[in-house]
């Protein structure tokens, strides 16, 4: 992966000034929309189960809440930085707005590797999160939910946490919760089943079967498995996933021509998705390096990791019979690597189209909390296919009219929806 020189907050930035120049919004605006309009850094002390205390940096950007409260997820990870949360508090404006829900964009983090800590540690650090920005985020200001490795337990300590300070219930504050505890059912499956949703409806603009494609997949975390789930109960094979490996300290790609087995692999994986290697050779797995995920001869990419994966140091791997890259995680494509994409005439599905089926579904569990009536899973499913396929579509119609690129197409609808919200408020 290429790190050096890579920001992602100058990328987000980048994009969204390629679009203002192109729908010419006036610099009020755009000053107004390159920026986070509110950002919060703080420690978060813990002690720890031996005894001593440990102090993680926090994090909590509010991008833009002129559509509605910020939404977005709170993750966990070692590399955490004040400018990849801005980034993704960013991203989260433009996907809201692009699927059309009420919502502007928020992220949040903590500086820890769960790996390295117990349960015990990692509620200390949820509710030490939560006593930090509590003044600052609520089911009508700021909806928190679950990120890169976290999940309903530690969303369910923060709500805790929240209720204990507010003293009443908010169950509408956080998504993400489990099932039982203010969750919704299909909140697990449907960022990844969105990412499928959504590349079915590519498909049929094509003109391909899903059964006659092939696709390789980075990432076996959540989003990824469910994505191959959908893919393959529609007929697809998924020839390669990747993983990262946390003993080895790197990444591992798992290949099968004949098609992996997702719940064979499923049951040698741990919590966070690596994948045991010496049981995955056993089943007759071919073990590569990480990024040999991106070089298979596929017709299908789908990077459901992290940022930054394909790039300019790597883009030109890609095998020629590639058609579609279905963006499963947020910002995995840098804008050198998208021109080259775009060069070669690759239907990219932009990240915050194509990932948005999370945060869809955690706006039907705010509805759902907010009612207190709870859906079936069969209606959840549908309500999310609904959103994500009259998403695509609007999106596509509007890149076949004005002759543009994917992911400019969904820009410039996201940008012209909150730049009107913010224009009807009289901000700008």
């Amino acid at each position: 992966m290429e790190t050096s020189s890579y920001n992602p907050f100058q990328v987000a930035q980048s994009q969204f000034d390629k679009v203002a120049a192109l729908l010419e919004l006036d610099e009020g605006v755009r000053a107004l929309l390159r920026e986070p309009m509110r950002e919060y850094q703080f420690t978060i002390p813990v002690r720890m189960d031996d005894g001593r205390v440990e102090v993680f940096k926090g994090f909590r950007v509010q991008h833009n809440d002129a559509r509605g409260p910020a939404k977005g997820g709170i993750r966990f990870h070692p590399m955490e930085t004040i400018d990849t949360v801005r980034a993704l508090a960013m991203w989260m404006t433009w996907k809201c707005a692009v699927v059309d829900i009420p919502l502007g964009g928020g992220k949040g983090g903590v500086i820890c590797d769960p790996h390295h800590l117990s349960q015990h540690e990692q509620e200390r650090i949820c509710r030490g999160w939560v006593r930090q920005i509590a003044r600052n985020v609520g089911p009508l200001s700021d909806v928190p939910a679950p990120d890169v490795m976290t999940n309903g337990q530690h969303m369910l300590w923060m709500l805790d946490e929240y209720e204990m300070i507010s003293g009443e219930h908010y169950p509408g504050f956080i998504t993400g919760k489990p099932v039982g505890m203010g969750g919704s059912l299909g909140r697990t499956e449907a960022t990844g089943f969105g990412v499928i949703y959504v590349l079915r409806e590519a498909l049929k603009v094509l003109g391909l079967s899903p059964e006659k494609t092939t696709a390789s997949v980075q990432g076996f975390g959540n989003v990824a498995q469910h994505a191959v789930q959908l893919y393959t109960q529609l007929g697809g094979t998924v020839v390669a996933v990747s993983c990262w490996d946390q003993a080895d300290k790197t990444s591992y790609t798992f290949r099968r021509k004949s098609g992996v087995n997702l719940e064979e692999l499923r049951a040698i994986s741990d919590k966070f998705g690596g994948i045991d290697k010496n049981r995955a050779r056993d089943l007759g797995y071919e073990q590569l390096p990480g990024e040999a995920w991106l070089e298979q001869d596929v017709d299908i990419l789908i990077p459901a990791a992290l940022e930054n994966q394909i790039n300019r140091g790597n883009v030109q791997k890609l095998s020629k019979r590639v058609k579609i890259i279905a963006e499963g995680a947020n910002g995995p494509t840098t804008p050198e690597a998208d021109e080259v994409l775009r060069q070669r005439n690759i239907f990219v599905l932009p990240d915050f189209l194509t990932n948005a089926g999370g945060v869809t579904c955690s706006y039907f569990e705010q509805v759902q909390c907010n009612t207190n009536y709870f859906w079936e899973k069969e209606e959840v499913l549908k309500r999310l296919d609904s959103k994500m396929t009259s998403a695509f579509s609007a999106v596509h119609d509007l890149a076949c009219r004005q002759k543009l690129y994917m992911r400019e197409a969904a820009y410039v609808i996201a940008i012209s929806r909150v730049a009107q919200a913010v224009r009807l408020r009289g901000w700008a």
